[in-house]
C-alpha cells in the first residue's frame, strides 16, 4: 500500500501543471472502481469520504475498506484518503485518528472570522501530523452529501478574502467559488477564469475546484492551466455506476447474482474515473 499526504500529492501536481482527481466513494464497490482506474492509469489518486457516506456507512469502516481493497488488489499508485466537507471540528479530528491523509473543514457557511478560527485549528493539527489541509472560502451552490447551498446564496470568491483566509489559516490548498455547483447542472457552467487567475497569483498555492461533475472538458483543461490542482468529482461517478447497474438489469432482468450486477456498476464507474484522470493530466504521474 502506498498512502501519501494530500499536501505532498497536491503540491506535486500544482508544481507540474496537472490536477489530482478527488473521487468520492460511498461503499466497497465505488472504492474498488476508483482504485482500479488509478492503478490502470498509473495515476496518483484521492479517495474522498464525504458526509453522506459517513452517515450511512461510518468513517472507520470506509477507511478499513480502502485499506483492505488496496491490499487485495495490490494497488501500487499513491493514494490519499480525504475527508470532504466536514462541518465539525470533532469530525475532522476523528478522521485524523483514523489515519486519513487529508482533512477538509468547510466553514464557508460560518461568519468569516469563525471560519478562519476553526480552519486554522484544523491546519495546525494537520501540520503536526504531516497531513494535507483544505479550507473553503465563498459558497458553492447545489447539494452534496446532504449539505445544500441555495443558488441565490452562492457567491464568487473575491481575491481579497481568498488571500486573507489563506494567509491567516495556512491551508495547503484552497477551495474557492468560481462558478461551479454541486450536483447536476441545470445549464452549462461558465467558470470565472480571470478571477481564478487573480486568486492563484495572490495566494500562490494550489486551488481546489468543487462541483467538477458536468463541467465541460475544455473548461476543466483551462482551469488546470490557471492553477487548479485538485478537482472533486462525485455526481458523474454515481451516475456512471447506476447507469451500469440499470443497463445490466435491462439485459438480464432475472439476474439475481449480486456480484454480476455490482461488477457492471464498477466497470461503468471505472470508465468515468479513467476519463477524468486523463482529462486532469495525472495519468502516468504515479
Amino acid at each position: 500500500m502506498a498512502y501519501m499526504s494530500g499536501k505532498t500529492m497536491i503540491q506535486e501536481a500544482w508544481n507540474n501543471g496537472y490536477a489530482i482527481g478527488a473521487f468520492t466513494a460511498h461503499n466497497l464497490e465505488t472504492i474498488k472502481a476508483v482504485l482500479l482506474a488509478a492503478e490502470e492509469e498509473q495515476s496518483p489518486i484521492m479517495i474522498q469520504i464525504g458526509q453522506k457516506a459517513i452517515n450511512e456507512m461510518g468513517m472507520e469502516p470506509l477507511k478499513n475498506a480502502v485499506d483492505s481493497l488496496m491490499k487485495h488488489h495490490n494497488i501500487s499508485v499513491p493514494v490519499c484518503i480525504h475527508l470532504d466537507h466536514s462541518r465539525q471540528f470533532k469530525q475532522t479530528m476523528e478522521a485524523a485518528r483514523c489515519n486519513f491523509n487529508s482533512l477538509m473543514f468547510d466553514g464557508s457557511a460560518l461568519p468569516f472570522e469563525e471560519n478562519v478560527r476553526i480552519t486554522k485549528a484544523v491546519v495546525e493539527v494537520a501540520n503536526a501530523l504531516g497531513l494535507g489541509s483544505e479550507g473553503e472560502i465563498g459558497k458553492i451552490g447545489g447539494t452534496e452529501d446532504d449539505i445544500t447551498v441555495d443558488e441565490k446564496d452562492a457567491m464568487i470568491t473575491t481575491v481579497e478574502e481568498a488571500l486573507d483566509f489563506s494567509e491567516r489559516t495556512g491551508v495547503d490548498y484552497l477551495a474557492v467559488s468560481i462558478g461551479t455547483a454541486h450536483g447536476v447542472y441545470k445549464t452549462t457552467p461558465e467558470l470565472k477564469f480571470e478571477r481564478l487567475s487573480e486568486i492563484k497569483e495572490a495566494v500562490k498555492k494550489p486551488i481546489v475546484l468543487h462541483g467538477g461533475s458536468g463541467v465541460p472538458d475544455d473548461q476543466v483543461i483551462e482551469a488546470v492551466k490557471r492553477g487548479v490542482a485538485k478537482i472533486n468529482v462525485d455526481t458523474e461517478l454515481r451516475q456512471g455506476f447506476i447507469d451500469g447497474v440499470q443497463a445490466h438489469w435491462r439485459a438480464n432482468e432475472k439476474d439475481y447474482i449480486l456480484a454480476d450486477v455490482m461488477n457492471s456498476g464498477i466497470a461503468a464507474m471505472k470508465e468515468v474515473v479513467q476519463h477524468k484522470i486523463r482529462l486532469f493530466g495525472s495519468n502516468g504521474k504515479a
